[in-house]
């Protein structure tokens, strides 16, 4: 199936469910795939305001910013993830975000 395809198709299905976080994630990144970065950004920014504790969509905001060299944001996003993952106790999040973090530090 064509991206633009599933553009439509997700786009068809928030229609029906527009506060349904995978939906909204997974639109996100179907514009970032496509290079569309404000819609990307501005589609993983409305899932952390549906559900803040969503971590993937932190980690997902910090790649695209680190993807346009914009590391402070970067850092801000990643660094807000790895809060979450520890409130969730969420080991393998943890471990992402700390070596997200290190390398953009280092």
């Amino acid at each position: 199936m064509e991206r633009l395809n599933r553009i439509d198709m997700l786009l068809a299905m928030l229609e029906k469910e527009p506060e349904d976080i995978f939906i909204n994630y997974a639109l996100g990144l179907e514009y970032v795939a496509e290079l569309d970065v404000q819609r990307g950004e501005t589609q993983l920014k409305k899932v952390i305001k549906l559900k803040a504790d969503y971590i993937a969509a932190y980690y997902q905001l910090g790649k695209l910013f680190e993807s346009q060299l914009k590391n402070t944001e970067a850092l801000l996003y990643y660094k807000s993830g790895l809060e979450k993952a520890k409130e969730q106790k969420n080991n393998k999040a943890i471990n992402e975000f700390g070596e997200a973090i290190f390398m953009l530090e280092d």
